[in-house]
């Protein structure tokens, strides 16, 4: 049999055919002999509808087990898998077949008809898939031989293209490879302790990287298996959390289980592990949580680009407002962004990262693939950050976010730390708005907790000693909430598009 990176890999990692890998909410179980036979069905449906090796196979369905399958079918089929956010309009579908220029476009039955006059422009087929499993591939996968003889790919062929979420300028393509996501999960398979006994509950969604790379390809590198939730539900959550044994979310899904009755030691008895990511998680969070469960929530860091690169550890202090230190062959530094010179310990810098979950470059953006890349191979993630003494990893915030006020830099993650200590805060976000004598106002966003009474006269009276006269804000705006993509990233880019002219003197 020929050798095929990752899928070799997968199936040297299964504990026995009839093993559980997928349990749904309705009860049905996904064997992973059930995994082989489909992901065989589905990689000769792929071949038969002129799939070769290289090529792309963009896929924007909900989320289901058959989904996750066709992933494993593009592996094995040597085809490069491309997910894309089910939230995507036509619109945004049209830059990514168009960018991507995939072979075959595989979308749920009610939104074929309009996707299929774009994939028509640009030379693609179209089959669809729904969340019960049915569809045209599922018919024709039905009806194929379920022995496929893997096609060969090597450590740096590609496996998958994720798009980024394009916040400034149009979206770029990612392009990781086979070992790009073999060597992470296997990282964190060992870094998190997972075993095959581990039952993870999965309700994130399986088109970014966070739920289809880091939770899925670590359950299957662990032979272990996992509760497949459509969506995140906090009832359902609870009740499975006696018979799971590790959780891995989002910073929203444990506040709305803070929200929840239920949530105590008893229901989290059985629990090993909860691990958060994607989006920062509030010390209060984090607090709180430990409170209530005994449990210390595990922060972890990453991004499209590397999957993951650091995590707080599995032994050891899980410490709030952290995501730990670089995983086991990462390098990780910060450097001045200007200069790209190193920093010492506890300064605020770029952070750069190496090692083998970084990405292969930008899909047909060769010039942006050089600018992001040091000579000696490092990516500049665009994140900025520091190193404390103790060798834990701070995140202050995105490049892009950092407020120059009167010559300042401002870090907006410094000012949003002392506004959500005060009373009667839920969250902050602070961003920078155009300003006619800073040149960027310090504008904070701030959400209440419910029937509070703070006012932007008690929150800047309050900040008065505890920040430099420059970090203070000039504004401070309530929201009732604040703007989130899917994963839970608070979208500053909108807040500084609402607000863009609040200091303008025609306001």
């Amino acid at each position: 049999m020929k050798k095929n990176h990752m899928f070799d890999a997968i199936r040297n990692a299964i504990p026995a055919q009839d093993a559980v890998f997928i349990e749904t909410v309705d009860g049905r179980l996904w064997t992973y002999g059930d995994l082989l036979e489909w992901s065989g069905r589905l990689a000769n449906t792929l071949v038969a509808a002129g799939v070769e090796p290289g090529d792309r196979v963009a896929v924007q369905v909900e989320k289901s087990p058959e989904a996750l399958m066709l992933y494993l079918a593009c592996l094995r089929a040597g085809a490069v898998y491309l997910p894309l956010n089910t939230a995507y309009t036509l619109a945004e579908l049209d830059y990514f077949i168009g960018d991507a220029e995939p072979r075959l476009v595989i979308v749920s039955p009610k939104a074929a008809e309009g996707i299929r006059a774009i994939a028509l422009k640009y030379g693609a087929k179209v089959e669809t898939l729904d969340a019960a499993g049915g569809g045209s591939l599922l018919a024709r996968a039905a009806e194929a031989d379920s022995e496929f003889e893997d096609v060969a790919r090597g450590p740096d062929d590609l496996a998958a293209i994720l798009y980024t979420s394009g916040t400034t300028g149009r979206s770029k393509g990612a392009m990781l490879t086979h070992d790009n996501l073999l060597s992470n999960a296997l990282t964190l398979k060992d870094h998190w302790r997972f075993t095959p006994a581990d039952r993870l509950i999965h309700a994130l969604p399986i088109f970014h990287t966070h739920g289809l790379f880091v939770a899925t390809n670590v359950i299957l590198m662990t032979g272990a298996s996992m509760f497949f939730l459509p969506k995140f539900d906090p009832d359902k959550v609870l009740s499975l959390m006696p018979k799971a044994t590790a959780m891995m979310g989002v910073p929203t899904f444990y506040v709305r289980l803070l929200q929840h009755d239920g949530l105590n030691r008893d229901a989290a008895a059985r629990m090993r592990l909860f691990i958060s990511g994607s989006a920062p998680l509030l010390a209060e969070t984090h607090r709180a949580f430990r409170e209530r469960t005994g449990h210390a929530i595990l922060e972890r860091y990453g991004m499209t680009e590397t999957n993951m690169n650091t995590s707080n550890p599995y032994d050891g202090e899980r410490i709030a407002g952290t995501v730990g230190f670089p995983l086991p062959g990462v390098e990780l530094r910060v450097v001045d962004p200007e200069t790209g010179t190193l920093l010492p310990g506890e300064e605020t810098g770029m952070i750069e990262v190496r090692g083998p979950n970084v990405f292969k470059g930008y899909w047909r953006m060769p010039e942006k693939t050089r600018a992001e890349f040091r000579e000696d191979g490092f990516f500049i993630t665009g994140d900025l950050g520091k190193v404390d003494a103790r060798g834990y990893v701070h995140i202050v915030g995105r490049g892009k976010d950092l407020v120059i006020s009167g010559g300042y830099n401002i870090y907006p993650k410094e000012v949003e730390s002392e506004i959500d200590q005060l009373p009667g805060v839920v969250e902050s976000a602070v961003i920078g708005v155009a300003h006619p004598d800073f040149g960027e106002g310090v504008t904070a966003v701030v959400v209440r907790q419910p029937g509070s009474d703070l006012d932007e006269k008690d929150i800047l009276d309050a900040l008065k000693d505890r920040l430099a006269r420059y970090k203070q804000p000039k504004r401070i705006i309530f929201v009732n909430d604040l703007p989130r993509n899917t994963m839970g990233k608070v979208q500053k880019n909108v807040l500084r598009d609402a607000y863009a002219d609040l200091y303008s003197v025609n306001a």
